[in-house]
């Protein structure tokens, strides 16, 4: 199956949940500018273009991993704290649609992958030692951190303009 098909059942309710918590926050930036999306509202490094760029690293991540497992998710090295604010010649209409990329290309997992594929997580403190995670806990996992980040997104839109995404 590919996106130009129909998705029905699990397949079309987690593609449909993710998409909604990537428009919400998606909508937290709409209409900044660039140097609004890079502005600390926080005493954190964090911004709203970091946040998208964050998500979209995260989802990309993921994505790596529900297809080949740990190694295939750190196969590119990732700059921690880099990705939680703009850099000098980031724009957030160029993280935007990188994010869309990212966004496509996991849609088309979900559409074709078999769900119930599974591998062992990295290492990590925050892991379980020897836990796997099938397909559909990783797209679970990224539904959840969406929708965190996107409330996270909520606070520093509305501390930068006061514009509020709902209410």
């Amino acid at each position: 199956m590919t996106m130009s098909e129909q998705l029905t059942g699990e397949r079309a309710e987690l593609t449909q949940t993710l998409r909604l918590h990537r428009g919400f926050l998606r909508q937290t930036v709409a209409g900044l500018t660039d140097e609004q999306a890079a502005t600390r509202s926080t005493v954190s490094e964090l911004c709203l273009g970091g946040l998208i760029k964050h998500v979209a690293t995260v989802e990309q991540r993921w994505a790596r991993f529900a297809v080949g497992g740990a190694d295939a998710m750190n196969s590119e090295p990732l700059d921690w704290a880099g990705q939680f604010r703009m850099t000098d010649g980031e724009t957030l209409a160029g993280l935007l649609a990188h994010y869309d990329e990212v966004a496509a290309a996991t849609d088309e997992l979900i559409a074709t992958h078999d769900l119930d594929a599974a591998h062992p997580l990295p290492q990590a403190p925050w892991f379980e030692p020897g836990a796997t995670w099938s397909v559909r806990r990783v797209l679970l996992h990224l539904i959840a951190e969406t929708a965190q980040h996107a409330g996270h997104a909520d606070i520093l839109r509305e501390s930068i303009d006061g514009a509020k995404t709902m209410g």
